[in-house]
């Protein structure tokens, strides 16, 4: 009788971690290789834009290779030879000011007031897919792919493009991660 009851219990026991992650929809996986498809190898060719802002494509497909690369272990190869592709379009890149300092100053006995810095908010949207090489398939897609980062404004142009360029790269980072969850960790 007691061996029964010790072999119930253990049953029991074992039994109950599985039961609750089968139930709730979580299955195991390995990490680092997508779940839901199977992709041996993919390619991140450099992301086009359509926006009126140009010269940061390579920058943001930078960070987004670096994303996989980081976090994955599926191969990042030439189109070519990939088993898919993650193909973007930034098709809008808005600049709107947050703040702004203003100086006056008298010019030819007039009073003259011109901005000299302050905050500006970066948007940019993609538009992202990722599609079987072999059939041609498109596995997933967003059109609305939107994030945005805020940088200071001062009277130095260097300084701005620089500021400019890193919430271009933080909003790059954004993106990319929404692109690794959507390709690798599908539910």
């Amino acid at each position: 009788m007691a061996d029964r009851l010790v072999k119930l219990l253990i049953s029991f026991f074992l039994t109950i971690p599985l039961l609750a992650c089968s139930g709730c929809g979580y299955s195991f996986m390995v990490k680092g290789w997508p779940t839901g498809i199977a992709i041996e190898s993919i390619a991140i060719p450099l992301f086009e834009s359509t926006s009126t802002e140009r010269g940061f494509e390579a920058a943001f497909t930078e960070v987004i290779r670096n994303e996989f690369m980081g976090r994955s272990k599926v191969p990042i190869v030439d189109r070519e030879k990939a088993g898919a592709v993650i193909t973007g379009r930034i098709y809008a890149v808005e600049t709107e000011p947050m703040s702004y300092n203003t100086s006056r100053q008298s010019v030819g006995g007039n009073r003259v007031s011109y901005e000299t810095g302050g905050t500006r908010k970066l948007s940019v949207k993609v538009s992202v897919s990722l599609t079987d090489s072999a059939t041609g398939k498109v596995l997933w897609h967003d059109n609305s792919m939107e994030e945005d980062a805020n940088f200071r404004v001062s009277g130095d142009p260097l300084k701005n493009r620089y500021n400019e360029e890193q919430a271009i790269r933080s909003i790059a980072g954004l993106i990319a991660k929404r692109i690794y969850l959507n390709t690798m960790e599908r539910f």
